[in-house]
């Protein structure tokens, strides 16, 4: 039986793949036409059916393996750290700057292999039973550690799933990979395979929304203990550190910036995008963007609010920036492309006046297990691509307006993550709108 819940995604019944222990197609969806509708709550429970995370594991290798059948390459070696928690659920310590040099994972259509930290390697055998094979690596940085784990760990793989001359798909390794890659096997073809991963994880399941909607649930407490903390004298660390100890108190993995963006005042004009200790002063718009992950699923959202009384500037700017992220959103429907949500939201700018205000970078990306991830809307730089949208494909949705010179600040994002469906797009965030920056009408 298939049914379809409020988000136009299709959820399930019935048996599916047995990969990492999978159960009912479409993530534990069932019958649950409504599992995506809203935050369930974090927990496991025996009294409500929620989002199975063994089905879940296993839908996911199981579109990652079809879209590999379907393709040029023999297997991939994924190395982005969100490809390799969408293939394995490994959740591990990322060091800063170094997130795609720490674990990989290499992908058939009938195997699965983790390479791992040496910090990691036990735990993993532990807790992930899972996981088929597992090999400790080191920091892929260093050019003899490299070199080592290549011919002793990677290629030996490599060469027992008889891929020694096949093609293989990478996504994001270091060149000295690369280059070990072909000193030790030099008849494996290599090629661009997170193109693929990106189309696998583009559209959205039951299960997979569902694990957004709690993001967005935490993303919206991370949010409002912020805006708590806004007043004057108060500084942009201070209103980060309230947040961040929200995040953390209701299980967030991590921010979706790892340079959280609070800006007051002047400081959005032009914005200045990490927070600082810069005092907030009355009369200051204040800008909040740290969003939420939680169980490997990002929620993105930003709000701006004002600190005392607004002038009518920074309200006709808010009003702009409000009235674009609502075009936007009613925009993100089956059949219509990036660049008509992009032509939404200029359109709305311009009947204030303001179509060339507009910060100069894209105004939406994809969002889901990646914080930020193709398609984007509103990228005007050379090769950006037109993208068909379809049902359950998830969208940051950023527009941002700043003007110089005016007292407080005059720059606004306004942010939510928006699900493309029938009827327009849905926003899983659900954090209301500084009133008294909103111009009535």
């Amino acid at each position: 039986m298939a049914s379809e819940n409020v988000l136009g995604v299709t959820a399930t019944d019935g048996a599916g793949p047995r990969d990492g222990g999978a159960g009912p197609r479409g993530g534990g969806a069932g019958p649950r036409a409504d599992l995506a509708a809203y935050g369930y709550g974090g927990f496991a429970t025996d009294y409500e059916a929620r989002v199975e995370m063994d089905a879940l594991r296993g839908e996911r290798l199981g579109r990652a393996r079809a879209a590999l059948a379907a393709s040029e390459f023999d297997a991939l070696l994924t190395w982005k750290d969100e490809n390799v928690r969408f293939l394995t659920g490994l959740r591990a310590q990322l060091i800063q700057g170094k997130t795609a040099l720490l674990n990989g994972c290499l992908l058939t259509e009938d195997h699965l292999v983790l390479f791992v930290s040496g910090g990691e390697i036990d735990r993993v055998r532990l807790v992930m039973p899972w996981i088929e094979e597992v090999h400790a690596v080191p920091i892929m940085e260093a050019r003899g550690l490299v070199a080592g784990a290549v011919a002793e760990v990677i290629a030996p793989a490599l060469g027992r799933l008889g891929l020694a001359g096949g093609s293989l798909g990478l996504d994001e390794l270091s060149y000295a990979q690369v280059l070990e890659l072909g000193r030790a096997l030099p008849h494996l073809r290599l090629g661009d395979g997170d193109a693929l991963m990106q189309g696998v994880r583009a559209v959205k399941s039951a299960a997979e929304l569902a694990l957004m909607q709690e993001a967005s649930a935490i993303a919206e407490a991370v949010t409002t203990a912020a805006i708590g903390a806004v007043g004057p004298g108060v500084r942009e660390y201070d209103v980060v550190a309230e947040a961040m100890h929200t995040l953390f108190r209701l299980g967030g993995e991590m921010a979706h910036l790892a340079t959280p963006f609070v800006a007051s005042g002047e400081h959005m004009a032009p914005p200045n995008r990490f927070s600082s200790d810069k005092l907030i002063r009355e009369g200051d718009l204040v800008f909040i963007d740290i969003g939420a992950m939680w169980n490997g699923y990002f929620s993105d959202m930003g709000r701006t609010v004002i600190c005392g009384e607004p002038s009518r500037r920074q309200q006709e700017v808010f009003t702009a920036v409000h009235d674009s992220l609502v075009a936007a959103t009613d925009a993100m429907r089956p059949g219509n492309t990036n660049d008509d949500v992009a032509a939404a939201v200029h359109g709305a700018g311009a009947r204030y006046g303001l179509e060339d205000s507009f910060l100069s970078l894209f105004i939406g990306h994809g969002v889901g297990i990646g914080a930020n991830e193709p398609p984007y809307v509103g990228e005007d730089l050379p090769g950006a691509e037109t993208v068909e949208l379809r049902a359950g494909m998830t969208m940051a949705i950023e527009p941002l307006i700043w003007l110089p010179g005016e007292r407080g600040g005059a720059g606004v994002r306004l942010e939510d993550t928006v699900v493309v469906a029938d009827g327009g797009g849905v926003a899983l965030t659900r954090s209301g709108f500084d009133r008294a920056l909103l111009i009535p009408g």
